[in-house]
């Protein structure tokens, strides 16, 4: 499975929504974005790739005919070798019929299949488990049920999702009967072990203990239901568990509006309404509507009292109009832009993982309960400074902290094997995990460190705030990621240009509503033109400039006026270069700032592929450097390395390593870690090597005296020709991921794209200018 992760779609946590739901996130996007989202590179949100080779005839052999014979007819013998000669471990099916899709009601199998899709991606992204969605037509239980049973074989588990009530209890219950892998209708069991743990931390910080609690829920659909049953699970009483739906109380002799599922919650009670039932309750679950909650309904509950108000896209009540009540509540939604968010996310993936990993028959009540309560465990410790750097606050435990978030990297080493462990000592475990040290350290190396890494870069893009300068306001690409940087809510865009063009241009991008968004400044309608020019001709005057050369510079040349507009603190960072060649705009930005190799300016191309993030340099400003410039290379490239999260790890590459072959072409990467020793740096280092050695620790095996610790970070190359061969190679060939190359060593933050960058490409330049990286 490809999943490619970059800094513009991590802002997308609703690209499904339709616009009057995405007006509500924090972040507001757009129903053409959305789209775009969906239709760009290519049409979804991923695509299967294959993992052994299948180039020469030899491989075809062995993949197809007559090669595959042979495990054909091991797993006919003994079906459990499918996990080993399949990919059935690490398999899911996300199954749908679209009777309940988001809250949005049935729009069908195929209304259903963006939704699955991204399914599909998080259960990749969150814990490396592939996924493949199948929208069945049909509302037919029991047709759903034969069809999902008899796709069994191809799959490790499966993932129910979005079926409508009470058939989503009739299909799950039959399909676990029927199979012999996990089925899990997330609607129901994932929204319930993420509010099993965060209820965990609630009672530690109020005191109180789940079986003396008086919990009302209201909302007796699917995810309510499985709430109730799991915290019954958990201890809670049955007496002490008051459920409602838009009737009121399920009460013992109720006959209206039941079946089965509620009748199993019934209780022997007096009380018929919610606001009733509210009264000296300790804890309000919510999976109802907005506003069920009312002020009086808070204000009767007890001390400390616990609220999930989880209904979406609007809580049954707001944290702040719950805390205007009652100050010694803890409140949690299902919303992101809320403390203590119920997301499902930090459930499934991992619950599936824990489960895949043992070959288990089944996800059982004693595997989510595992789950909730090593997700409650990880809430009460210590936060890593990268989550807290990704979300702009410290985090600590307490009433605004009881559920870890959703990009705390511990997840993925935490929660599988807490499941899987239930699972072994329940029985439901095919293939028992023996050392539970090593498939810990197995599943740290599952996690993509790109993708906390650029997370981390947009959430300080977020609280940064800059006024970002986009110096081709002409060009629609520009003119789309100015619009979508301001709308992320990542701050303000500035963009140079005619007002007239602009206009035009942005109707023509179907984003006519924007031109009231944006500011768009020109010579024309800024007063600081004299200013401009003033200061450039003091720079130039000595330069072969007269004034009248350096007017028409300031006014007419967009990438030197917003060069000046920077200068000048008319905004805050800078970026340029969608339609100019990068040498060329350097030039031009060079007559404002000193960004030259003479004064210490270097260009640093990221690479992303495959889980890894490796840094190029110098892929812009030195033509040819010697030993001391490929020092100085090193360091402003350890230095955007530490910008971005990562430990520098430097090789300068070439094609000889450690001396041979012999070759004076080589002479000055042989010599480049000695100008390092005696500059004394505080990041690991060496050279000179092949690219090979630099980034494969096998092959650095050969080399026991080397000092890099592990595979490069940083390659520092020769020459800017062989720096740009290696980064469009990396793209055009594996499909890499581009950012850059990002300027360091200039005194503002600048960054100038490449000509044939995207709207995307632009607008995570846009972020790492934001992010002051270099």
């Amino acid at each position: 499975m490809l999943l490619v992760v970059t800094l513009n779609r991590l802002r997308y946590e609703a690209a499904s929504y339709p616009e009057e739901t995405l007006k509500m996130a924090k972040t507001k996007v757009t129903a053409e974005e959305a789209l775009a989202f969906h239709l760009e590179p290519t049409p979804g949100k991923f695509e299967i790739k294959a993992t052994v080779p299948m180039t020469t005839q030899r491989d075809l052999s062995l993949a197809y005919s007559p090669g595959v014979a042979v495990p054909c007819e091991a797993i006919a013998e003994n079906p459990a070798l499918a996990y080993d000669y399949t990919n059935k471990g690490n398999l899911v099916a996300v199954i749908s019929n679209g009777t309940a899709v988001l809250g949005l009601g049935n729009l069908g199998a195929l209304g259903s299949k963006p939704v699955m899709e991204g399914k599909s991606v998080l259960f990749k992204r969150f814990a490396d488990v592939n996924s493949i969605d199948i929208e069945l037509d049909t509302e037919d239980p029991d047709a759903f049920c034969n069809a999902v049973r008899l796709m069994g074989p191809t799959f490790g588990g499966i993932n129910l999702e979005d079926i409508k009530a009470p058939e989503c209890f009739i299909i799950e219950q039959r399909l676990k009967e029927e199979m012999d892998i996990p089925v899990f209708h997330d609607d129901q069991h994932g929204t319930a072990v993420i509010c099993a743990a965060g209820l965990l931390n609630a009672l530690t910080i109020s005191g109180k203990k789940i079986e003396d609690c008086k919990i009302v829920l209201n909302g007796a659909g699917a995810a309510g239901i499985a709430c109730i049953e799991l915290l019954k699970s958990m201890g809670a009483r049955h007496e002490n568990c008051i459920v409602c739906d838009t009737k009121g109380v399920i009460y013992q002799g109720r006959t209206a509006g039941m079946n089965q599922w509620k009748s199993a919650h019934a209780v022997a009670t007096d009380l018929r309404t919610l606001e009733e039932a509210m009264k000296d309750a300790d804890v309000f679950l919510g999976v109802s509507v907005k506003g069920a909650v009312t002020a009086d309904m808070v204000a009767s509950m007890a001390d400390d009292p616990v609220i999930f108000a989880m209904a979406n896209p609007d809580p049954e009540i707001t944290p702040e109009e719950a805390h205007a009540i009652r100050a010694d509540a803890i409140v949690a939604t299902g919303r992101s832009d809320y403390p203590n968010q119920v997301n499902n996310v930090l459930g499934f993936p991992y619950l599936f993982r824990g489960a895949l990993d043992i070959h288990a028959r089944a996800i059982n009540d004693e595997m989510k309960i595992a789950c909730a309560e090593a997700l409650a465990e990880l809430a009460r410790e210590d936060v890593p400074d990268e989550v807290a750097m990704a979300y702009g606050r410290k985090l600590s435990f307490g009433r605004d902290y009881i559920i870890p978030t959703p990009f705390d990297p511990r997840l993925i080493h935490r929660i599988p094997p807490a499941v899987a462990k239930a699972g072994m000592d329940t029985g439901v475990a095919r293939r028992p995990i023996i050392d539970m040290d090593g498939y810990q350290e197995n599943l740290k190396s599952r996690m993509d460190p790109t993708a906390s890494i650029l997370r981390g870069l947009n959430a300080r893009a977020r609280n940064a705030q800059a006024r970002m300068i986009f110096a081709e306001g002409d060009d629609p690409r520009v003119l789309r990621a100015a619009v979508t940087y301001q709308r992320s809510g990542l701050g303000k865009a500035l963009v140079v240009g005619r007002e007239e063009d602009v206009k035009r241009k942005l109707e023509e991008a179907g984003l006519g509503d924007a031109v009231r968004e944006i500011e768009v400044v020109n010579a024309k309608n800024t007063r600081h033109l004299e200013t401009y020019v003033d200061f450039l001709y003091s720079r130039l005057q000595r330069k072969g400039f007269d004034r009248h050369d350096v007017f028409k510079l300031a006014a007419r040349d967009r990438h030197v006026f917003a060069s000046l507009m920077l200068q000048h603190g008319h905004g805050d960072a800078l970026v340029t270069g969608a339609t100019r060649k990068s040498a060329h705009v350097l030039q031009l930005v060079n007559h404002v700032f000193d960004a030259d190799a003479e004064h210490g300016a270097v260009g640093v191309t990221a690479l992303l592929h495959n889980g890894r993030i490796v840094l190029v340099a110098d892929t812009l400003v030195h033509e040819w450097p010697n030993e001391e410039d490929l020092g100085n290379i090193a360091e402003r490239a350890a230095g955007v390395a530490r910008h971005i999260g990562l430990e520098p790890r430097v090789a300068f590459v070439s094609f000889s390593t450690f001396g041979y072959p012999v070759s004076e072409r080589a002479e000055k990467m042989h010599l480049a870690p000695k100008v390092l020793d005696r500059r004394g740096v505080d990041f690991e280092y060496e050279g000179e090597m092949t690219v090979d050695v630099a980034l494969n620790p096998k092959a650095q095996e050969s080399y026991p005296f080397q000092r890099l610790t592990g595979p490069a970070n940083i390659l520092v190359v020769p020459a800017r020709h062989s720096a740009s061969i290696s980064t469009k190679l990396m793209q055009e060939m594996a499909g890499a991921t581009v950012i850059g190359p990002i300027l360091a060593g200039v005194d503002q933050s600048i960054q100038i794209c490449s000509t044939g960058s995207t709207a995307n490409d632009i607008l995570n330049m846009a972020i790492l200018a934001a992010c002051k990286v270099g």
